[in-house]
């Protein structure tokens, strides 16, 4: 199992259930947002929104299995594609040992002042493939 990710447990609420008893749906794109932190913090250690250096260009969500209220999810964050200014940031969540949902953001670096898009610099690109996703 490759251990390159960053990893984060989350502990369901029982408003994160819906009428079936099972996680809402609607949770794990939150879930997966909150877990994207250590990423933001390659970009902005200090999470300053002052100069805040990244724009969401898209997410998508698969989901894999039934998810259970009262017991803890295991969020995986991986890097899984690195271009001049966008990367695409891979995530899994894990419950009882088993792949329950996955999915991907791409995560645009951007200049709000100029309103563009910019490089990604050479130090945050080593720091993201320290990170890169690995089925080995």
């Amino acid at each position: 199992m490759p251990s390159n990710y960053f990893s984060e447990i989350i502990t369901p609420r029982f408003s994160d259930t819906d009428a079936l008893g099972h996680i809402n749906n609607t949770m794990v794109p939150v879930w997966f947002e909150g877990a994207r932190t250590p990423v933001f913090k390659i970009f902005t250690p200090e999470l300053a929104l002052d100069n805040w250096p990244l724009i969401l260009a898209k997410i998508d969500v698969n989901f894999e299995a039934q998810m259970y209220y009262g017991e803890n999810f295991e969020v995986r964050t991986y890097i899984s594609r690195i271009g001049g200014s966008s990367f695409d940031v891979y995530q899994e969540l894990w419950q009882r040992h088993k792949r329950v949902a996955n999915g991907t953001a791409v995560m645009v670096h951007f200049d709000y002042k100029t309103q563009n898009s910019a490089s990604i610099p050479d130090h945050i690109r080593t720091s993201l493939s320290a990170h890169l996703f690995s089925e080995d």
